[in-house]
């Protein structure tokens, strides 16, 4: 029942572009910024809060794990059509921001991954099968 998240979605991604068009005029850009991260976010944050609440029925939340799943790339294809030719001639600190940035998600990878298995590298152990 794919339909049933679409409406959290669209509640999300209608405040997260609300929000980042507010936060462009805040900060004096004039532009959108980080409204589909907000929304993201905040489908994130509503969906579990929601869930714990007990107000999420089943379908919807197969709904909205369609839509979160399938949300990703979408919000990838819209960075990578950012013009980054512009954002690199601004100056150094973009380009600087950019590479640490990146540095930085790439070094968090094993610490995020040993923090979903338990701490522990071996998710066979886990499992307590035995053959």
């Amino acid at each position: 029942m794919v339909i049933y998240g679409t409406a959290l979605l669209a509640f999300c991604m209608l405040v997260g572009l609300v929000a980042g068009q507010l936060l462009g005029i805040l900060l004096g850009v004039g532009k959108n910024v980080g409204g589909v991260g907000i929304a993201m976010l905040l489908l994130i944050v509503l969906s579990d809060w929601l869930r714990r609440r007990d107000r999420l029925p089943t379908p919807t939340q197969q709904g909205v794990l369609f839509w979160s799943s399938i949300y990703i790339p979408i919000v990838v294809a819209m960075a990578a059509s950012q013009n980054v030719v512009k954002a690199a001639s601004g100056g150094w600190l973009a380009l600087v921001a950019g590479v640490t940035t990146v540095l930085a998600c790439l070094a968090l990878v094993p610490v995020l991954s040993r923090l979903g298995t338990g701490g522990e590298d071996n998710p066979e152990s886990q499992s307590g099968a035995k053959e």
